[in-house]
C-alpha cells in the first residue's frame, strides 16, 4: 500500500467512525415520531414523513416484492456512500442477492441494485444533488426520484463517476420501464398521489 492509499484508508476510516458516533448520538435524542433521519455530507437532516411520501414508498416496495424477497428490499435503513460523511436512510432500496452486513451491522453500498427517493420538500436539493452524485460514485445501476410536486418520476442509469449518463422523466400515471436494467420490473404510478 501506498502511502496515498494509506492515508486515504485512514480519512475513509475516520469518516466511518465519526459517522458511527453522529449515528449513534442521533439515536440517543428523542427524535419525534415518524421523521426520518439521515446524515448528508456530514449534515443532518430530519423530514416527516407525509402520507403522499409514504403511500409512493408503499407503492414501490409493493411492486418490487413481486420479483424480490422481503430481505432484499429496504426502507430507511442506513447504508453509508461514497463522500464525506454520508449516511442515507434510502426511502427504497434493494440489496443484491446474497448481500450480508459487515463486521460492523451495516449494509454495503457495493451490495446496492436499486434506490428510490420521493422528495420533500425541505430535503428535494439532496436527492438532486449530493445523494445523487454518491449513488452514481458508489455505482447504483438504477435510482429513481419520484416526486409528487412535479407529478413525474426520474429515472438515472448508466452511472460513471458522480453522475448518471441517462435520464428518462416520466410523468405520473404512465409506467416505469425498469426490464432493461437489473430490477427487470416495470413500475406502475398510476396510484402515485401528489402534492
Amino acid at each position: 500500500m501506498t502511502v496515498l492509499e494509506d492515508r486515504i484508508a485512514m480519512a475513509e476510516s475516520d469518516s466511518e467512525n465519526t459517522l458511527d458516533e453522529m449515528f449513534e448520538r442521533l439515536e440517543k435524542m428523542p427524535v419525534p415520531e415518524g421523521y426520518k433521519v439521515e446524515i448528508v455530507e456530514g449534515t443532518v437532516y430530519m423530514s416527516p414523513q407525509r402520507d403522499t411520501h409514504w403511500e409512493i414508498i408503499l407503492d414501490i416496495v409493493e411492486q418490487l416484492r413481486t420479483k424480490y424477497p422481503r430481505k432484499q428490499v429496504k426502507s430507511d435503513v442506513r447504508i453509508d456512500y461514497p463522500g464525506h460523511l454520508n449516511g442515507f436512510a434510502t426511502d427504497v432500496t434493494v440489496m443484491a442477492e446474497g448481500a450480508e452486513k459487515t463486521e460492523a451491522g451495516h449494509w454495503r453500498h457495493e451490495d446496492v441494485e436499486f434506490v428510490a427517493e420521493v422528495i420533500s420538500k425541505g430535503t428535494a436539493t439532496n436527492d438532486y444533488g449530493p445523494k445523487k452524485a454518491a449513488y452514481a460514485t458508489a455505482e447504483v445501476p438504477v435510482y429513481v426520484i419520484a416526486d409528487p410536486y412535479q407529478r413525474r418520476c426520474h429515472i438515472y442509469t448508466q452511472p460513471k463517476k458522480d453522475d448518471y449518463e441517462i435520464e428518462t422523466t416520466v410523468p405520473f400515471g404512465s409506467s416505469l420501464n425498469l426490464t432493461g436494467t437489473v430490477v427487470g420490473l416495470t413500475l406502475t404510478t398510476d396510484e402515485f398521489p401528489h402534492d
